[in-house]
């Protein structure tokens, strides 16, 4: 059996306004229904498979947990990383541990935010690495290349190995333009997908042969790992002195074992506007990808999305908009890596926009923040059913709470009381106060914040039941 390691640790920048950090975009709808996480995990040929194996940021464990649940994973195992220290310690960490009790399986690795439109080739591709982790070769998946794309990193192959892969003459970083064609038209290098199958013992062996300081500090980082409600947490000072490498430059480039197979299947990592635009499959006849309300006049081979509002655009030529409930992004559609610049920015000023939507997802449910002024704010709260907020208090805001749908359980100090729609209550500075939604259907919520400071960080919580207790 193979188990899957799913990587969702990355920060998915370059597509801002969508994704930031505090919501990726390996936890968003942007190619199908569901997150690319979910499409991670679905497309997998459930047949072979362990459960999965999910490496996060610990900021990412309930939205993580979340999306499980919804398409009825159970029984995964979802390990928090508390800094990130790149792919080759992440692995290291989901091998030791898949090993600890004396098994020894495939790990197939896999990016969670990566898409992949050919199931059945990506299934028979799986297979045929299979046998080839077996006899402890690291297999890597090159990707079979469409255009010559500068923008990714390329696997030479080398000698054919049981008619199934090839050895890996050498992995060559992003080549120019020119260097890219060459490649393209030599039809012996592939995209690097950062896809593996290995055995979790001998990635193991190869890295503790090669970059054995990455072996010890995790070694040392799962000696005491404490399970956590749904999560795996491992120990923070010794994963912090890890040093931080890729899996290609800590064992890939350095070992005797690597193999490739290739993988012609629809691929893409979904790494910047431009990648969503190709990927899209539904342009109009004048080659626009268009998602939400849209209306065009003159425009050709763009990409538009809108989230929230009407967008209307004239006489335009290749340009990505896309529309967030508090972020525009208007840019040139060969200009989107430069985006990361922007984020740079925003991240240097301390704007909420690098790393909130005006949309906040908690473990409880979510909140959005409506409005605001001068010594107020109006929030919109929605709580899912049998689903409580900490108890907390606030040492500069009072709130006022109005129940639009749902029941609402109020406790203030020592009373506690029950209110259904059109119904409101009064929490001044200072109470102790938790809010629960004892139904059966979600509660909504008009809260009314107003005081002298509005942050969230004016939140003292005294009891909760995920965790976030100081």
């Amino acid at each position: 059996m193979i188990t899957p390691v799913i990587l969702a640790g990355g920060t998915g920048s370059r597509l801002w306004p969508k994704s930031r950090a505090a919501l990726p975009k390996q936890f968003l709808s942007l190619t199908s229904e569901h997150t690319m996480l979910q499409d991670t995990i679905t497309r997998l040929p459930s047949e072979s498979m362990n459960p999965p194996m999910l490496i996060c940021n610990e900021d990412h464990r309930f939205l993580a947990a979340e999306q499980l649940r919804t398409i009825n994973i159970k029984n995964a195992s979802i390990v928090l990383e508390p800094v990130g220290r790149n792919t080759a310690p992440a692995i290291a960490v989901a091998a030791m541990l898949a090993t600890q009790n004396g098994d020894d399986p495939l790990l197939l690795v896999l990016a969670a935010d990566h898409l992949i439109s050919q199931h059945q080739a990506f299934a028979k591709a799986i297979a045929s690495a299979q046998t080839l982790a077996l006899a402890g070769k690291l297999v890597t998946f090159g990707i079979v290349p469409t255009q010559a794309h500068s923008g990714y990193g390329y696997i030479k192959a080398g000698s054919a190995v049981n008619d199934i892969g090839f050895e890996v003459a050498e992995f060559v970083e992003k080549p120019n333009a020119e260097t890219a064609q060459t490649y393209l038209d030599g039809k012996q290098h592939f995209w690097n997908s950062g896809m593996f199958l290995f055995k979790a013992s001998v990635y193991l062996q190869e890295l503790r042969k090669y970059n054995p300081s990455i072996y010890t500090a995790c070694e040392r980082a799962i000696a005491t790992t404490e399970a956590d409600l749904d999560f795996i947490r491992i120990n923070k000072e010794a994963f912090e002195s890890c040093p931080s490498d890729s899996i290609d430059y800590a064992v890939m480039e350095k070992t005797k074992s690597a193999c490739m197979v290739a993988l012609d299947a629809g691929w893409s990592d979904v790494g910047s506007w431009s990648s969503l635009w190709e990927t899209h499959e539904q342009k109009d006849e004048h080659g626009n990808a268009c998602i939400g309300d849209i209306m065009l006049e003159g425009v050709t081979n763009s990409y538009i999305n809108a989230e929230q509002r009407l967008i209307s655009v004239i006489g335009l030529d290749d340009v990505v908009i896309v529309e967030t409930k508090d972020a525009v992004l208007v840019a040139n559609r060969h200009k989107v890596q430069d985006i990361k610049n922007v984020v740079n920015k925003l991240k240097a000023q301390h704007r909420s926009e690098f790393e909130f939507h005006r949309e906040v997802f908690r473990p409880w449910g979510s909140y959005d923040s409506i409005d605001s002024g001068d010594r107020y704010q109006v929030k919109r709260i929605s709580v899912k059913p049998g689903e409580k907020l900490s108890l907390q208090m606030h040492h500069h805001r009072a709130e006022h709470w109005i129940v639009v749908s749902g029941t609402a359980k109020v406790t203030i100090g020592e009373e506690t009381q029950l209110l259904t729609e059109n119904e409101s209550v009064y929490i001044p500075i200072g109470a102790i106060h938790a809010l629960e939604n004892p139904g059966k259907i979600s509660l909504e919520l008009i809260e009314v914040q107003s005081g002298g400071y509005l942050g969230e960080d004016d939140i003292v919580r005294l009891a909760d039941k995920y965790g976030r207790v100081k």
